[in-house]
């Protein structure tokens, strides 16, 4: 089934104060339900791109579409509504003295009906499993703890798009964990997720779909075999190739791995195409 297209940016530019060019001509479409890794150096535009596409910032040059309806000052609180964002430092999308007004503070500035705040309120809470949480001070919690309240604060606005500005850089391995059991969850109930990372391995395992930017324009976009082939793009933009990727790679190289069309996404689905050496299914050549 045809997906539905969401945002679109058109031939969109943007640059700071200074002058300095963040974007230039950046030309995409997102569609309903996509998982989206954005990769590219610092300084490629990866945080601006989120900032536009959540109406912090307008563009200087181009246009921005939401449901192929054009955002101006007029429809702005549409985008805002629709297109959620994470930032990487939770502390500055923090303002209340408490979780539950932390999380209640979106909802309400939407007019809506109380019974409706809390009964969103509730179900962020509970989604990012912050039961006892609701009383505590924010900015006296653990960085992770810190980082699922923010996330919580955008669920409860419940946007269509979710953009996840580098949402592990302040997490453990067990708060990366918790971070993908959540990210699953979402996109099981058809969010659409973008998510700006340096974490290749990261994006090779999750993502559906690879964005590169590079000096503020979009220097690939596509699949993430089309994409991680590119080794010339992936030399320009200082990105490196997935591990799991390489392996693969080298293995069949050594023709210690079944065909099967598909390349694996997982170490479990590497592992069930590796060459059995007892049944005998070792290539004659090698």
């Amino acid at each position: 089934m045809k997906k539905e297209m969401i945002l679109r940016l058109e031939d969109v530019g943007f640059s700071y104060g200074d002058g300095r060019q963040a974007l230039s001509h950046v030309n995409l479409e997102i569609f309903s339900g996509e998982r989206i890794a954005v990769l590219g150096p610092n300084g490629a535009g990866k945080s601006t791109l989120f900032l536009l596409m959540n109406g912090v910032f307008s563009p200087l040059s181009g246009s921005i579409y939401f449901r192929d309806r054009k955002i101006t000052k007029k429809s702005l609180n549409e985008l805002r509504k629709g297109v959620g964002i994470i930032f990487q430092d939770a502390d500055s999308q923090m303002i209340a003295p408490s979780v539950h007004s932390e999380i209640s503070f979106g909802p309400m500035n939407l007019a809506l009906p109380v019974a409706e705040v809390e009964k969103r309120v509730d179900h962020a809470i509970a989604f990012m499993q912050l039961k006892g949480f609701e009383d505590r001070p924010p900015h006296a919690l653990s960085g992770g703890e810190k980082k699922r309240v923010s996330i919580a604060d955008i669920i409860a606005m419940e946007p269509e798009v979710f953009l996840f500005d580098e949402p592990a850089a302040s997490l453990d391995a067990s708060g990366t964990e918790a971070l993908e059991q959540m990210l699953a969850k979402l996109s099981s109930q058809g969010k659409t997720l973008l998510i700006s990372t340096h974490d290749v391995d990261f994006a090779w395992r999750w993502a559906q779909r690879v964005i590169v930017l590079h000096s503020g324009t979009v220097a690939g976009d596509g699949t993430l075999s089309s994409v991680f082939s590119q080794k010339a793009l992936l030399k320009e933009a200082n990105i490196q190739c997935p591990m799991l990727l390489l392996l693969t790679e080298m293995l069949e190289r050594k023709h210690l791995l079944r065909e099967n069309g598909r390349v694996p996404k997982i170490p479990e689905e590497l592992e069930a195409l590796l060459v059995d050496y007892g049944a005998g299914n070792v290539c004659k050549e090698c």
